[in-house]
């Protein structure tokens, strides 16, 4: 198998178990070895009382990419650590992608950077995120 059939076996195997991504209007748009894209696009529910984007969804959407990045090996993967920065606001209407590369992985312990953009390209958000590998895989091989 190679690692792109993997990468997106790994992430079907998500999806069809993830029930927030989805509910919060994500939409996975590609998944590599150690890289993932997702976009969402702002609805009235996801504004703020300041009429733009919460940054909750924001770094849910930043989590998310991160998260299917970190399990593209087919090792269950999770969160250790993550921090944000919110660069510029996301306004009802746009839509944001937010793109995960792995920057370092190293045993259990991997590092990924994720940039949220808009569809001007601008970035919204800066992301990083440590991941630990734990027991199991998402698929048999």
């Amino acid at each position: 198998m190679t690692p792109q059939d993997r990468a997106a076996r790994s992430a079907q195997a998500m999806w069809s178990d993830d029930r927030a991504s989805p509910w919060f209007g994500m939409e996975l748009v590609s998944v590599g070895e150690g890289t993932a894209t997702l976009s969402l696009k702002v609805q009235p529910h996801h504004t703020n009382g300041h009429g733009i984007c919460h940054g909750g969804v924001t770094f849910a959407l930043a989590d998310s990419a991160f998260a299917f990045a970190c399990n593209s090996r087919n090792q269950a993967t999770v969160a250790q650590h993550n921090t944000i920065t919110y660069i510029a606001p996301a306004r009802l209407d746009d839509t944001l992608t937010a793109t995960a590369r792995e920057v370092s992985l190293n045993g259990r312990s991997g590092l990924y950077d994720v940039t949220v953009t808009r569809q001007d390209g601008e970035v919204v958000a800066e992301f990083r995120g440590c991941s630990r590998a734990i027991r199991g895989t998402l698929f048999e091989e």
